[in-house]
C-alpha cells in the first residue's frame, strides 16, 4: 500500500503490531519513494521528501533523497525551500561530496528578497557548513553581518562563529563588522555578536589586544541590564536577560586578564553586579557566580577579591547541593590566591565534612588541608581526626596521610606531633602509608625525653587493639627498640605507673603471632622485636629461653623473608658477646622530610620550600649529631658515598659512636672503595637505612651482579691516583626525557669503567616510574647501584651509579631499556649505546 502523505504514513506506521511488520511496511513505502524520484514526479516530491525525513528519523536508509532535497530547495516555493533545506540538515554532513551542489543555492539565497529565506540558508550553513564552504561563502556571510534587519544579523553572526571555527586564520576579516554588533540594541543580535567575539579572541591574540578597547562598551551593556527596571521580554525570574549578562561576564573575564587598565575600567561593575543580584533565586547565583570567576582572574581590587571570596563562602550555606559544590571547587582554585580571606569561611567549611553527599565532603575535605597552618594546626586536626572516625574507607588513606604530614610541618611541639600521630595510628592504622610510619619513628628515635610516653601509649594501645596494622608494626618496632625504658620505668597511664615485667612485655608481643591480622610483615617485625628485647639485660633466662624456641620454630617457616632471619636471629644467639652489640639500640635515624606524592586531586602535599626541616618543619642546625641532607639538584653523590650507603655506614662521624680503635683497620667498605680508586676513608656505623628497592635487572643475556662484600679486595699501600671523568655522552633524548652518561677511569684499573647515569625532564611535567635497565656483552660484567629517585621532576637531576668490567681494549657497548610515564602517558624505549670513545678500558696487555 503507498501512502500519499506524511500523516498517511504515520496512522500506518502506528498501526503495525509488531516490529517486523513496521519494518517491512518502511522497506515497501522507501522502494515506492524511490520509483516515484526516478519517475522525476515533481507533484510528490514535497510529499515524498517529507515522508523519508520522517523514515530517517526512525533510523532506517533515507540517504537517496540528498539529490531531492537539493531539487526542492531550488524551487522558488518557500514551503518546499523550508523542507528541502531540513532534509539537507539532516541528511548531509561536511564530509559528504553532495555539499558541494549546495553552495550555490546557499549563496543564491543569502541574496534572496525574502527574509526568511536568507534564514533558512543562514541557518542551513550554521550547521553544516565545512572548511571548503565557509571560505566560499565567508564574503557573504560579512556582507550580512552589516544587514539593517535585526533577524539577519543575529543569524549572520552564528554563521560567522561557524566560519571562524572552521577557518580561524580568516578571523580578522570578521572584526571591524563584530565591534559594530557590540553598538547594536537588540538583545538577541548582542548575544550572538558576544559568543562571536568571545570566540574569536581565543583564537588569536591579536584580536584579544584589539578588542580590549571595547571593555568601556561592554561595560556599558552590562551597566544598563542591572539597572534596567522590569522587562517583561527579557525578565527571568526578575532579572533583565540573565543569559546576556552571563556572556558579558565571561567576555570581561578574557579581556581583563593580565591588563590593569581594562581591569580598573570594569572594578566598579563588577561590584555593582555583585552587591545587587538577588541571590535567592538560581538564576541570580548564576550571575553571581561568573561576577566571581571575572574578578579573581582579572587584575582586580584586593577588596574586590575579598568580596568575591566573600560571596563563595555565601554559597556555602546555600541548600542546593551544586551550589555548595560549586562554592567549594571555586575555593579550592583560589585559597593559594587569598588565603586569610578563605579562612573567614573555616567553620563552615568543616561543616560541609558531615554533609551526605560525597562529592562535597571530598572537595571540603581538601579545601581543609590547605587551610591548615602554624595558628589554626590544633583546631582543623581535631576536626579532620574527628572526621576521620567517620569517614569512608575511600577517604582515610589521603587522610591520615595529609593529617600527619600537617603535623609534621606546623606541630606546635613534638608532645602534640607524637600524640596525633598515634591517634591517627588506632583511628586508621590499616590505612597509613609506609613513610608516614617511617617518619613517626624517626621522630620517636630523635625524642629521648618522650620515647618512655611513646612506648607507654603504644603498649597500652596494642594491649586494647592489635586489627591496625600500622599501630601493630609501630607499637612492636618501638617496644623491641626500647624494651628497657618502660621495664625499668613502668607504664605511665593516667598519672599512676603501673610496673611491668619482661615476660608482660614478651607476652604481648608475641600474642601477636597469633592473631589473624599478623601477615608475613607483621611477623618479621615481632621477631626482630623479641631478638631485641632477648638481648638486653634486663630480661630474665627463661624468656630468652622462650625467645630462642620461638626462633627455631620459625627456621622451617615456607616464607623465605621469615626463615632467613629467622635463622640469622637464632643463630646470633650463640655469639654471646658479639649478639649483645649487634642488637643494641640503634643510633637516631638520619632526619630528613617526609616528602609524598599527589594522594587527593591535584593536591601535591608534605613538600617543604627554601630551608631544610626536620619532622616538625623547623629548621635543623648541622651539627655533628643531627645534620640533614638535602637532595642534591644537579649533583651526583661520590662513588664511596653510594657504597657506604649500600653498606649501612655513614661519612659523616656520629656524635654518640666510639672512636676508632686504630688507624690501620679497614672496614669492608674501604676494601670496596678500594675498587674504584678512592682512598681509604674510615667510616662510622650508622643506623641502617629501610630496604631500598633492588638495582634494575639485566636482560637475561647479561652478567650483571649487584655490589657484594665478597667482592672486596684489600686497597692497595700506594697512593691511587685520582679518576679521570670525561664529558658527559647523550645516550636517550626522546618524550622529555634526557639521560646522559659519564664515563671515569682510572689508569691502575685498566678494563674498570665507572659510568655516571644522569636523568633529566625538558618540559613542564614530572616523570615518574622510570625504569632504566641496561646490559652488556657477554665478555663484559655489569654492576648497577639504586636510583636516587625514579620521579624526575622538573629542574632537578636524578643519578643511578654502573660499574663495567671489560678486558682491556675492548669498547664499552650498552643495551639499555627505559621505561616511564609523563604527563599520564607511558613511554618504554630500548636503544643501543656505543657512543663512548675507543680505549675506555685501556691498553690491551
Amino acid at each position: 500500500m503507498v501512502y500519499h502523505n506524511l500523516k498517511a504514513l504515520i496512522k500506518g506506521i502506528r498501526a503495525c503490531k509488531t516490529v517486523a511488520d513496521e519494518r517491512a511496511l518502511i522497506q515497501q513505502e522507501s522502494a515506492a519513494i524511490r520509483a516515484s524520484f526516478r519517475e522525476e514526479d515533481s507533484f510528490q516530491r514535497h510529499n515524498n521528501i517529507a515522508k523519508l525525513l520522517y523514515i530517517h528519523m526512525l533510523g532506517s536508509p533515507a540517504h537517496f533523497g540528498q539529490i531531492e532535497c537539493l531539487k526542492l530547495v531550488a524551487s522558488p516555493r518557500f514551503s518546499d525551500k523550508r523542507l528541502g533545506y531540513l532534509g539537507i540538515m539532516l541528511l548531509l554532513d561536511e564530509n559528504q561530496e553532495v555539499l558541494t551542489l549546495v553552495t550555490n543555492s546557499l549563496k543564491n539565497d543569502m541574496n534572496h528578497s525574502n527574509m526568511y529565506a536568507v534564514g533558512l540558508a543562514l541557518c542551513t550553513f550554521a550547521n553544516i557548513a565545512s572548511e571548503e564552504m565557509s571560505r566560499d561563502l565567508a564574503n557573504e556571510i560579512e556582507k550580512l553581518l552589516g544587514s539593517s534587519n535585526t533577524y539577519i544579523r543575529k543569524k549572520a553572526a552564528l554563521c560567522a562563529l561557524r566560519v571562524v571555527k572552521k577557518v580561524p586564520d580568516i578571523a580578522d576579516h570578521f572584526t571591524a563588522k563584530a565591534k559594530n554588533l557590540l553598538t547594536d540594541r537588540n538583545h538577541g543580535v548582542l548575544l550572538t555578536a558576544i559568543t562571536l567575539v568571545t570566540e574569536m579572541c581565543q583564537i588569536d591574540d591579536a584580536i584579544l589586544n584589539e578588542f580590549r578597547t571595547a571593555v568601556p562598551l561592554l561595560v556599558r551593556n552590562l551597566k544598563s541590564l542591572v539597572t534596567t527596571g522590569y522587562s517583561p521580554e527579557h525578565d527571568v525570574s526578575g532579572i533583565t536577560d540573565p543569559f546576556l549578562q552571563v556572556k558579558i561576564l565571561r567576555l570581561l573575564r578574557m579581556l581583563g586578564r593580565g591588563d590593569e587598565q581594562a581591569s580598573e575600567t570594569m572594578n566598579d561593575i563588577l561590584a555593582q553586579v555583585a552587591t545587587n543580584t538577588d541571590s535567592s533565586k538560581n538564576v541570580g547565583n548564576a550571575i553571581l557566580y561568573e561576577t566571581v570567576l571575572t574578578v579573581l582572574e582579572i587584575e582586580a581590587d584586593t577588596g574586590l577579591r575579598v568580596m568575591a571570596i566573600n560571596i563563595l563562602g555565601k554559597f556555602l550555606s546555600n541548600k542546593d547541593n551544586n551550589i555548595r559544590y560549586v562554592a567549594l571547587n571555586t575555593l579550592n582554585k583560589v585559597v593559594s590566591m587569598d588565603t586569610n580571606a578563605v579562612q573567614r569561611h573555616r567553620n563552615i567549611i568543616l561543616d560541609c565534612l558531615r554533609d551526605g553527599d560525597i562529592s562535597i565532603r571530598r572537595r571540603a575535605l581538601e579545601l581543609s588541608y590547605a587551610l591548615i597552618n602554624e595558628q589554626n594546626v590544633r583546631i582543623l586536626i581535631r576536626e579532620l581526626l574527628a572526621f576521620l572516625e567517620v569517614a569512608d574507607d575511600e577517604f582515610k588513606l589521603g587522610l591520615t596521610t595529609q593529617i600527619c604530614l600537617a603535623a609534621e610541618r606546623f606541630a606546635p611541639n613534638k608532645r602534640w606531633h607524637i600524640d596525633t600521630v598515634l591517634r591517627v595510628l588506632k583511628l586508621a592504622g590499616n590505612f597509613v602509608r609506609e613513610e608516614i610510619l617511617s617518619a613517626f619513628i624517626r621522630l620517636v628515635a630523635h625524642t629521648p625525653e618522650l620515647q618512655a610516653y611513646t612506648s607507654s601509649k603504644l603498649y597500652l594501645a596494642l594491649k586494647s587493639d592489635i586489627s591496625q596494622e600500622s599501630l601493630t608494626l609501630a607499637a612492636t618496632w618501638i617496644l623491641g627498640e626500647y624494651s628497657e625504658v618502660i621495664l625499668q620505668g613502668g607504664i605511665v597511664d593516667d598519672d599512676q605507673t603501673i610496673v611491668i615485667t619482661d615476660k608482660d612485655l614478651i607476652d604481648l608481643i608475641l600474642s601477636i603471632l597469633d592473631s589473624p591480622y599478623a601477615n608475613y610483615l607483621v611477623r618479621q617485625f615481632v621477631l626482630a622485636a623479641v631478638t631485641k628485647i632477648a638481648a638486653r639485660s634486663t630480661t630474665s633466662v627463661p624468656e630468652q629461653d622462650r625467645i630462642a624456641e620461638v626462633l627455631a620454630k620459625y627456621t622451617t617457616s615456607p616464607e623465605l623473608e621469615l626463615q632467613q632471619r629467622a635463622v640469622e636471629f637464632a643463630s646470633l644467639f650463640s655469639l654471646g658477646e658479639t649478639r649483645i652489640g649487634v642488637l643494641e639500640q640503634m643510633p637516631p635515624p638520619e632526619l630528613k622530610a617526609t616528602v609524598m606524592g599527589v594522594v587527593s586531586e591535584r593536591k601535591p602535599v608534605g613538600s617543604t620550600k627554601g630551608k631544610e626541616a626536620d619532622l616538625l618543619g623547623d629548621e635543623v642546625p648541622s651539627t655533628p649529631g643531627g645534620s640533614v641532607s638535602s637532595q642534591p639538584a644537579a649533583t651526583a653523590q661520590s662513588n664511596q658515598d653510594l657504597l657506604a650507603e649500600i653498606f649501612g655506614s655513614s661519612s659523616t662521624t656520629n656524635s654518640s659512636s666510639p672512636p676508632p680503635a686504630a688507624p690501620q683497620q679497614k672496614s669492608t667498605v674501604d676494601d670496596i672503595l678500594g675498587l674504584f680508586g678512592s682512598s681509604g676513608v674510615h667510616t662510622t656505623t650508622s643506623p641502617p637505612i629501610p630496604p631500598q628497592s633492588a638495582a634494575p635487572p639485566s636482560f637475561p643475556s647479561t652478567p650483571a651482579t649487584a655490589f657484594a662484600p665478597s667482592q672486596a679486595i684489600s686497597t692497595p699501600t700506594a697512593p691511587v691516583p685520582p679518576q679521570q671523568q670525561r664529558p658527559a655522552y647523550s645516550a636517550y633524548d626522546k618524550n622529555d626525557l634526557k639521560i646522559t652518561l659519564t664515563p671515569q677511569t682510572s689508569p691502575t684499573k685498566p678494563g674498570v669503567v665507572m659510568i655516571l647515569a644522569r636523568f633529566q625532564v625538558a618540559g613542564s611535567e614530572a616523570a615518574t616510574g622510570l625504569s632504566f635497565q641496561a646490559a652488556v656483552p657477554k665478555s663484559q660484567q655489569l654492576q648497577m647501584l639504586p636510583m636516587s629517585n625514579p620521579t624526575i621532576n622538573p629542574g632537578s637531576v636524578e643519578t643511578q651509579q654502573m660499574r663495567v668490567v671489560a678486558p682491556a681494549g675492548s669498547n664499552v657497548r650498552l643495551r639499555l631499556r627505559i621505561a616511564f610515564t609523563i604527563a599520564g602517558q607511558a613511554h618504554q624505549d630500548q636503544v643501543d649505546f656505543n657512543g663512548f670513545p675507543p680505549g675506555l678500558t685501556g691498553a690491551p696487555s
